[in-house]
């Protein structure tokens, strides 16, 4: 998996800057465990950490492949599921292989094809490419942003990252926070690009970058397209387990152990099923993991987003299929730790309010890192294939601002005084929110023929798989990249997504329910309890004593002298949550005082510069 970072610099010898580019370097050490690396040249220095997946002795990086005209210098994260086809096509094309490693197949591929060679790839990644015989980079990422990628502009070139820390550890950068940024940090929406430090912007799910001296271009290489779709429901279903099949077998491929993380819900579980047929077939025992809270099963109540609990489905997924399973259990003293909130935090550079689901996520994945190196996910079924409830809400359908917004509160939780009055004025984090719906809703490519209800759905799914998942996937890679442990996302294969996102909403829903096309295709390889299980997120805990130790936390707050987090937040509004029977403190109130927790560590590790 790996993480990249480098500096182009056209004005200086960066032979010199070795010290700095090792700094950024170090930052991502996590996210590669098991090996560093550093190449310079006179413009350009590219740093790489190793997680080890193909290839154990020879996939180090940077790999360079030197020219006639001067080296060309990689450095890759990511997987390339096709890398076999495309090494045999090289091969045909007169390349010669040092090492079985997909990287190499990746720097081949841009010696044949230049930056076209991202149109040929499957899978997840993020990379840089040095090309010393025109002097200029190349940077791209795959098709649904999986892999992350963040930029830096300079005067006289570029600093890159797998993530802001590795730019913030140069001295070029400076850690400005203005209101853009807060607008990102209070509206619960990642907008594709933003990156909340000033200066600072991520390069975009399918996009490329090519810096040289002329400047730095971008440009998109791929993006959905709406199609007619002529299939049949008994052909789409078979279309749909098909590529499902297919994936399965690419993805589990790796020189290292492998497991699957298992909630007991129709995504994780259609996985695990998948898995277990191919891991079956090699004589290996499929390994699954899930988490849970102590004590849960006692004071569990049903709720709009969650109507039951994830371990009697997972304990029938395991013995069905057949897995070496282990549940981590957390209780509230864990879930409640400050020392466990900083570390989730600074995992993922922002304070994103997750909060305790975040520290669970971050837990799981050490657990599951104890014993392999690579995971299989269920992220991003739900975008694909229609699966929250309030894809299937009239009200939350129509309404002017994000479907998922609206499902914690809508325009009540937007008008909640958390922010100071002054800066909630000039922030207008709802008339960001609504600009923000409109426009991404106008982005979704449709159908003329479509009628009008079915054109809305479409642009909402497509909203959803442009914004919604990438904080998703987001999360996923920081928390996972953070023990290193790599996580794979088969549903979100282009090839599924593209055909899936063209299929009528009727087909959508045929059997009357969410996500009617992935359980067809995994009818019989599941239990019929979990086929037919209601979505189900996430766990979060219901313990009242989590909540009565996030209550504590406020007291210590509000005891501070010295945060600057009431240079946003009002202190009334965290006093009156702070006091306030947990039985009288809501969803939205709760995710509230998660994002005000996750700013407070923010402020006090980062300590930004603040221009409001």
């Amino acid at each position: 998996m790996c993480g990249v970072t480098g500096w182009v610099s056209y004005d200086r010898d960066l032979t010199t800057e070795a010290v700095t580019l090792r700094a950024m370097t170090a930052t991502l050490a996590a996210r590669g465990p098991d090996g560093e690396g550093l190449w310079t040249d006179r413009h350009a220095g590219l740093g790489h950490r190793r997680l080890a997946v193909l290839d154990l002795p020879g996939g180090t990086q940077p790999m360079i492949a030197e020219t006639p005209g001067g080296a060309v210098v990689l450095s890759y994260s990511g997987e390339v599921y096709n890398y076999r086809e495309l090494r045999a096509e090289l091969r045909g094309r007169g390349h010669r292989f040092r090492t079985v490693s997909d990287t190499e197949v990746v720097l081949a591929a841009y010696l044949e094809w230049g930056e076209d060679l991202v149109e040929r790839l499957n899978g997840m990644f993020a990379f840089a490419v040095w090309d010393q015989r025109r002097e200029r980079l190349l940077l791209a990422r795959d098709r649904f942003g999986v892999k992350p990628m963040f930029l830096y502009p300079t005067p006289d070139g570029l600093l890159f990252g797998s993530e802001p820390k590795a730019i913030l550890a140069n001295p070029l950068a400076r850690k400005v926070l203005d209101e853009d940024g807060l607008r990102e940090i209070f509206g619960f929406v990642k907008v594709p690009g933003s990156a909340v430090w000033s200066g600072m912007r991520e390069l975009k799910p399918g996009t490329l970058a090519v810096l040289d001296r002329r400047g730095l271009r971008e440009r998109t290489y791929w993006r959905l397209t709406a199609a007619p779709h002529t299939d049949g429901v008994p052909e789409t279903v078979a279309r749909v387990r098909e590529l499902l099949h297919d994936i399965a077998r690419r993805q589990l491929v790796a020189d290292v152990p492998q497991c699957v993380l298992l909630s007991g819900g129709l995504d994780s579980s259609v996985l695990t099923a998948l898995a277990a047929e191919v891991l079956h077939e090699h004589g290996e025992i499929p390994r699954t993991f899930a988490v849970s809270f102590a004590g849960e099963q006692d004071g569990f109540v049903p709720h709009v987003l969650q109507d039951s609990l994830d371990a009697p489905f997972v304990k029938q997924v395991a013995r069905y299929v057949g897995t070496e399973h282990a549940d981590l259990v957390l209780d509230h003293t864990e879930l409640a730790d400050p020392a466990n909130r900083a570390a989730a935090v600074r995992a993922r550079d922002l304070p994103t309010g997750m909060g305790e689901m975040d520290v669970s996520l971050l837990l799981l994945f050490r657990a599951a890192r104890a014993r392999a190196t690579v995971a299989l996910s269920g992220e991003s079924a739900d975008e694909v294939f229609a699966g929250y409830w309030w894809f299937h809400d009239e009200g939350a359908q129509q309404a002017p601002v994000y479907p998922w917004i609206h499902g914690i509160g809508g325009a009540q939780s937007q008008s909640r005084p958390l922010v100071n009055a002054g800066l909630a004025a000039r922030l207008d984090v709802p008339g960001h929110l609504r600009q923000g719906y409109a426009d991404a809703l106008a982005q979704a490519p449709v159908l003329d023929s479509d009628d009008e209800r079915e054109q809305r759905l479409r642009r909402i799914c497509h909203v959803h798989l442009s914004q919604f998942l990438t904080n998703m996937l987001d999360r996923k890679d920081r928390m996972s990249m953070a023990t290193g442990l790599e996580v794979r996302v088969p549903f979100c294969d282009h090839r599924l997504v593209e055909y899936v996102y063209n299929t009528p909403w009727a087909l959508k829903t045929f059997d009357g329910k969410e996500k009617s096309l992935l359980r067809g295709a995994a009818d019989g390889l599941l239990p019929r309890a979990v086929l037919e299980r209601r979505k189900s997120p996430y766990p979060s805990t219901q313990d009242v004593k989590y909540l009565l130790a996030v209550q504590d936390q406020l007291h210590e707050l509000l005891a501070r002298r010295d945060t600057p987090v009431f240079e946003l937040i009002e202190r009334d509004w965290v006093r009156a949550v702070a006091t306030a029977a947990p039985a009288h403190i809501d969803r939205a109130t709760r995710q509230f005082v998660e994002r005000l927790l996750d700013i407070t560590m923010w402020l006090d590790i980062y300590r930004p510069e603040m221009r409001l």
